[in-house]
């Protein structure tokens, strides 16, 4: 510890405060212990002393025994003495276990005891965009895709060695998969370089797969659009991602739903909107017009004297919901059409009915 004729509070150690949780302590020796940890700071003394400090703060307010012993007492422990971990190798009860996560950034993963590390290891996910119309969104859609991935390698069924070949422990780890790292008073684990936590080393590769296990092939799969998809809307096939290693489970596939952008409507949630354009003389006399939707064309009644931007609620005309929460409808907006070019009939009629507007609005 840091030269001092009193120790330090545990707390203060650690920056947090007396009433701070169990994940709040665990996360401020974190903080630290990667700030003052030795095999960044070789040689630094007084940075080692800080690091040994915030590991003994740790061992003690982690522990909820320890740590309510420590609240009563403080460092007397009732006059026995507070010793933490010092001086005493069963006070660290196997550093490297009680620790392990927060060294993960100095040696690359957490080892296991066990051999957890040669334990298989979940294929990756795959991401498949998809383009589709509204059409298709709308009603949904049966398709087939087609994509690649990793596969077990046929040759070997994933062992990675060619036919007739074994694997041989690895020297290195003694076929443990880690090596055992002491620093100082402690020690933990890393997983051994040379065998990657595998244990064994191949031999003789497989010649398919280069000793890898897997190999890459083409994968066809029938897809089922639900009707109501959403652009941008993902949709999960469980276990049809890459292949595992060493018998790990299959990743899962998303596929990513990209809506192409429709000539004549626009999706807004689950209704269509529709621009429709009609003559002056259709909105000042009214009108009966044709209007598509996804369905095909309906009538649609312009009363007369619309104005432009009124618009019209087709029911039920729109996407239905992919929850099952009804269907949408589809709006259609209205924009009134102004010539520019006028015949001499058109000017003169115009004018006609210029002239009577303005009478009429003098009376």
């Amino acid at each position: 510890m840091p030269t001092s004729a009193k120790k330090r509070d545990y707390y203060e150690v650690l920056g947090v405060s007396r009433t701070a949780s169990a994940d709040e302590i665990k996360k401020a020796y974190r903080k630290l212990a990667l700030k003052y940890h030795p095999d960044r700071n070789k040689g630094n003394k007084e940075d080692e002393e800080h690091f040994k400090e915030a590991a003994e703060a740790y061992a003690i307010l982690s522990d909820s025994q320890k740590r309510s012993q420590y609240d009563q007492f403080g460092h007397s422990l009732g006059g026995s003495g507070f010793q933490g971990f010092q001086g005493s190798e069963d006070a660290f009860r196997g550093f490297g276990d009680i620790f392990g996560d927060v060294f993960e950034d100095f040696f690359g993963g957490r080892g296991s005891s066990q051999g957890g590390s040669r334990r298989g290891t979940r294929g990756a996910d795959l991401e498949y965009p998809i383009q589709i119309s509204l059409e298709d969104a709308a009603a949904g859609k049966e398709m087939q895709i087609e994509f690649e991935r990793a596969e077990v390698c046929d040759l070997c069924s994933g062992s990675g060695s060619a036919s007739g070949s074994q694997k041989t422990v690895c020297h290195e780890c003694d076929g443990h998969g880690e090596l055992r790292v002491s620093q100082g008073f402690f020690t933990f684990r890393r997983t051994c370089p040379k065998c990657q936590g595998e244990g064994e080393i191949i031999g003789k590769p497989c010649k398919t797969c280069k000793g890898g296990g897997r190999m890459r092939k083409q994968r066809k799969l029938n897809l089922k659009i639900p009707a109501g998809i959403t652009d941008g809307a993902q949709l999960k096939v469980s276990g049809e991602g890459e292949a595992g290693v060493r018998g790990g489970p299959r990743g899962d596939l998303y596929v990513l739903i990209q809506l192409r952008e429709h000539p004549v409507f626009k999706r807004v949630g689950n209704d269509l909107t529709y621009e429709l354009t009609i003559g002056f003389h259709e909105a000042a006399l009214g009108a009966e017009v044709e209007v598509p939707t996804l369905d095909g064309q309906v009538r649609l009644k312009i009363p007369q004297g619309t104005q432009p931007g009124r618009i019209f609620r087709l029911k039920d005309k729109g996407i239905r919901d992919l929850r099952g929460y009804g269907i949408g409808d589809q709006l259609v907006r209205i924009t009134v059409e102004v010539p520019e070019r006028l015949s001499p009939q058109e000017r003169k009629a115009l004018e006609e009915w210029g002239r009577l507007r303005d009478a009429a609005k003098k009376k």
